[in-house]
């Protein structure tokens, strides 16, 4: 009659002592300090090595860069556009056309209006 006790009481303590897991989910960031690789100490105007991914930067100064290639000119680091964080590509961004983004992969995303629908597309293109 005392081992059910017992075992109960134990996992119930066992129960309480654990932590409950952890909440998987998407994690929202909408800034540019919660993007990750961006890449610190750019001077704007140096070159650089990627336009499709991971292409953000900043200035010892603290502004936002990205790495772009004018008319198919070798890529150098511009000032960046207003920045979202980092968002889903052919998702919907209606009220943030001509922002930037960067996709979970690092795929470097705009907003842009056409067709009747506003959505982050690749900004290499």
């Amino acid at each position: 009659m005392r081992l059910p006790t017992v075992v109960a009481a134990a996992l119930y303590t066992a129960g309480v002592l654990c932590a409950p897991p952890a909440a998987a989910g998407p994690t929202v960031c909408d800034y540019p300090s919660c993007t990750p690789g961006i890449v610190p100490g750019v001077v704007l105007g140096a070159g650089c090595d990627s336009t499709t991914y991971y292409v953000f930067g900043v200035t010892s100064w603290g502004r936002l860069v990205f790495c772009g290639s004018p008319r198919r000119y070798d890529p150098r680091w511009f000032r960046s556009p207003p920045m979202q964080g980092v968002k889903e590509e052919n998702s919907d961004c209606k009220g943030y056309e001509n922002y930037v983004a960067q996709a979970p992969d690092g795929l470097f995303l705009t907003c842009l209006a056409a067709n009747g629908q506003t959505l982050w597309v690749r900004g290499d293109t």
